[in-house]
C-alpha cells in the first residue's frame, strides 16, 4: 500500500507543476457532491467509536475512495484544473508540515523533570508566543515531544488537548508566520504587523483565560497525586540537535517564495536533517514516520472530497446575509472548524471587501473591525476540532503512537472544545465585535 501510494505522489508531482501558473475559475456545482465530505467527517467521528481497531486499519482505503470519487468528477466531468490546484496545496500542505515533522524529531529535549501546574503553563504560555515565530505547526512539532515527556508521569488526555488549543491554534493569532490564513491576508495585502497591533489584546484575553482553565484542572489533577510523586526541584536539563533549528528557520523562509522552489527547499531541508541527525536522538524521541504518513492519507482525502464545499462557500460567501463584523466572527469561525481554515479567510475576506466596496487597504483603514474579527476566527476555531488546523491531528498522532489516551473527534468537541472555548469565543464577541 504505501509503495502504491508514493507511485501516487510521484506521478502527480508533474500535473501539478504544469497546471500551478493556470488560474482556476470556479464552476457552480450541485451541493450533493458535498455528500462525500460529508460522509468522511461523520466516519472520522463515528467510526472509532464502534470499531477503532478496524478504523485505525482501514481509514486510509475508505479516506482515499471517497476522495477519488470527488477527484474523478472534477478531473472528467467538471472542472480539471480545479483538482490540479488543489494537488499543488496538497503538496505544499504535506511538504510543509512533514519537513517541519521531521526537522523537530531530530531536536532532543532531555530531562528527568516532572512538571508542576505552574510549570505547564509557562510551557503553553512560551509555546502560543513561538507558535509565531515558527508557526503553529513548527511550535507544536518542537515542543510536543518534550512536554508529553516531562508530564508523563501523570499524563491525561486534556495535556494534549490545551497544547492542541495554544500552541497549535490560539497562539499563532499575532503575525502572518503563524498561521496560514493570516500569511494568505499578508500576501492579500494586509501589513506584517497589522495584526499584531490591532489583535494583541484579544489574543492575550484569550490566552489568559484558556490558561486559567488549564491550570484549575492541572492544578486539581496534581493536588491528588501523593507527595512522593511530585517532582524534584534539582534535575538535569539539556537539548541535543539543536543544529535543526536552521533547518526549521530555512523551511519557514521558504513559506515567502514560490512554488515549486518553496518545496524543494522544505523537502530537502527534511532529508538532509534526518540524515545527518544522531539515530540516537530518533530513538530516544521515539520517532518513526507513521504519523506523518496518517496525516498525509488522511488529509488526502479531506483536500479532495472538501472541494465542493469550498466551491460553494466561495460562490455563496457573499450571499450568506452577513453585513456585521460579529456576523463574519461566527461565520468564519463555523467554517474554519471544519474546512480548510485558509480559503475560509479569503472567502469571507473578499465577502468583506465586496460588501463594503472597497480594497484591502482602505478596509484596513475604514472598517479594520471586519478583518480582525475574520483574523481571530479563522485562526481561534482551528481549535473547535481534530481537522480545523494542520498540527492538531500531528499532534494527536504522535501522542497516541507514545500510548497516551486521546480523545476521540466526538470526545474532543463534546467534552472539550465547546464546552471550554465556545464560552471564551462568546465573551470575545461581546467584548469586541458585538
Amino acid at each position: 500500500m504505501k509503495k502504491i501510494l508514493t507511485i501516487i505522489s510521484l506521478l502527480l508531482v508533474i500535473p501539478i507543476f504544469s497546471f500551478s501558473s493556470q488560474k482556476t475559475e470556479i464552476i457552480p456545482i450541485s451541493p450533493f457532491w458535498s455528500i462525500p465530505f460529508i460522509l468522511l467527517l461523520i466516519s472520522i467521528a463515528v467510526f472509532p467509536l464502534i470499531n477503532k481497531e478496524w478504523w485505525d486499519k482501514n481509514f486510509q482505503y475508505f479516506s482515499l475512495f471517497l476522495g477519488f470519487i470527488v477527484v474523478s468528477y472534477y478531473l472528467f466531468f467538471h472542472n480539471p484544473p480545479r483538482v490540479w490546484g488543489i494537488f499543488l496545496e496538497y503538496f505544499s500542505f504535506i511538504s510543509l508540515i512533514g519537513s517541519l515533522f521531521v526537522v523537530s524529531g531530530g531536536i532532543l529535549i532531555r530531562t528527568e523533570r516532572k512538571t508542576t501546574p505552574f510549570l505547564n503553563v509557562l510551557i503553553l504560555f512560551i509555546g502560543s508566543v513561538i507558535s509565531n515565530l515558527f508557526g503553529t505547526t513548527g511550535a507544536s512539532m518542537i515542543l510536543i515531544r518534550p512536554f508529553l515527556r516531562i508530564n508523563r508521569y501523570r499524563i491525561k488526555p486534556y495535556h494534549v488537548v490545551f497544547f492542541i488549543f495554544l500552541v497549535s491554534n490560539i497562539g499563532g493569532c499575532l503575525t502572518p508566520v503563524g498561521d496560514p490564513p493570516l500569511f494568505l491576508g499578508y500576501l492579500e495585502g494586509v501589513p506584517f504587523f497589522w495584526v499584531i497591533e490591532h489583535v494583541w489584546q484579544i489574543w492575550l484575553l484569550t490566552i489568559i483565560l484558556v490558561l486559567t482553565i488549564f491550570f484549575l484542572i492541572d492544578y486539581y489533577h496534581y493536588s491528588k497525586l501523593s507527595k512522593e510523586a511530585h517532582p524534584k526541584k534539582k534535575v538535569k536539563f539539556e537539548i541535543l540537535g539543536l543544529h535543526n533549528l536552521l533547518f526549521i528557520v530555512l523551511i519557514l523562509t521558504a513559506v515567502f517564495t514560490h512554488t515549486p522552489f518553496r518545496e524543494i527547499i522544505m523537502i530537502t531541508s527534511a532529508i538532509i536533517s534526518y540524515k545527518f541527525t544522531n539515530k540516537e536522538i530518533h530513538k530516544e524521541n521515539e520517532f518513526n514516520f507513521f504519523p506523518i504518513e496518517e496525516v498525509a492519507i488522511l488529509f488526502a482525502g479531506l483536500f479532495a472530497t472538501m472541494i465542493p464545499a469550498l466551491d460553494w462557500l466561495r460562490l455563496n460567501g457573499g450571499k450568506l446575509g452577513i453585513t456585521v463584523p460579529g456576523a463574519f466572527f461566527w461565520a468564519t469561525g463555523t467554517f474554519s472548524s471544519f474546512l480548510d481554515n485558509a480559503p475560509t479567510y479569503l472567502n469571507f475576506l473578499s465577502a468583506a471587501i465586496g460588501f463594503k466596496g472597497m480594497e484591502v487597504k482602505n478596509l484596513l483603514i475604514h472598517f479594520p473591525e471586519y478583518v480582525v474579527a475574520i483574523s481571530v476566527a479563522a485562526v481561534f476555531f482551528g481549535a473547535m476540532t481534530y481537522i480545523g488546523n494542520a498540527p492538531n491531528f500531528m499532534v494527536k498522532s504522535i501522542s497516541e503512537h507514545q500510548k497516551i489516551n486521546c480523545p476521540s473527534f466526538l470526545e474532543y468537541m463534546i467534552k472539550y472544545s465547546i464546552p471550554l472555548l465556545i464560552p471564551i469565543f462568546f465573551s470575545i464577541w461581546l467584548l469586541f465585535f458585538l
